[in-house]
């Protein structure tokens, strides 16, 4: 049995407006074991960014526990919390976060410079993972001169190159035609058969349910029972 990676219990939070508040997350409880492919699904509005975001370190919880590899995430500094997200997350955005005046060399390259890898390391780390994407031939192109499946595998080669624990992905082919997504998701899906990576995937398309290995669906906050 593969060891648990993420471990929820009676996770609950609350955003305020104003003198209202709004309840994003109500007692989820939820296990993610290594080299699980889990897709969360639900519609607009039902916590599923709240909950990758809490996972990733990003945002913080009202109430309830969080262990994201043996590490009690909650705790930690703000600081602690950033030099663990630059170790252990890679993270895939809808809108691929490119920087335009950069070409998909360097922007795969910019985690790099965080770390203690020499020119010739981060050369060798940032070719390997624009391979994996199929972009080898466009390390030198900047954002305007790709296509949106294009730049968003540029992402996800961002996101793989310090070889992160988790890669969390976040509506990564809302933005895309259905021929990129499609390319995006059997991305996605090799580097979890393949690599054995871990993947959160947040996303209300059906057809990203075909590739993962787990499917949990969220609805007004609350995480779903598994069909039987």
């Amino acid at each position: 049995m593969a060891k648990p990676v993420v471990e929820i219990r009676d996770l609950s939070k609350i955003f305020q407006r104003d003198s209202f508040s709004v309840t994003a997350l109500e007692n989820v409880s939820l296990t993610i074991h290594e080299g699980e492919f889990l897709c969360l699904m639900g519609p607009s509005g039902s916590g599923k960014t709240t909950l990758l975001n809490i996972i990733a370190g990003i945002d913080h919880p009202t109430g309830g526990q969080l262990s994201v590899l043996d590490a009690d995430i909650t705790s930690m500094s703000e600081d602690r919390l950033a030099a663990w997200r630059n170790v252990h997350v890679g993270f895939v955005f809808q809108t691929f976060n490119l920087i335009p005046v950069l070409t998909a060399y360097e922007n795969v390259e910019l985690p790099l410079l965080l770390t203690k890898l020499s020119p010739k390391e981060r050369k060798e780390h940032v070719l390997t993972a624009l391979k994996l994407v199929g972009l080898e031939d466009r390390v030198d192109h900047y954002p305007r001169q790709l296509s949106g499946g294009q730049e968003q595998r540029v992402a996800i080669a961002r996101a793989i190159v310090t070889d992160p624990t988790l890669l969390m992905a976040d509506e990564p082919t809302g933005d895309l035609d259905a021929h990129s997504a499609e390319e995006v998701l059997d991305i996605l899906s090799r580097l979890n058969k393949d690599f054995k990576k871990t993947i959160v995937l947040v996303t209300h398309d059906p057809r990203a349910a075909h590739h993962a290995t787990v499917v949990r669906h969220l609805e007004k906050g609350q995480l779903l029972p598994l069909s039987p």
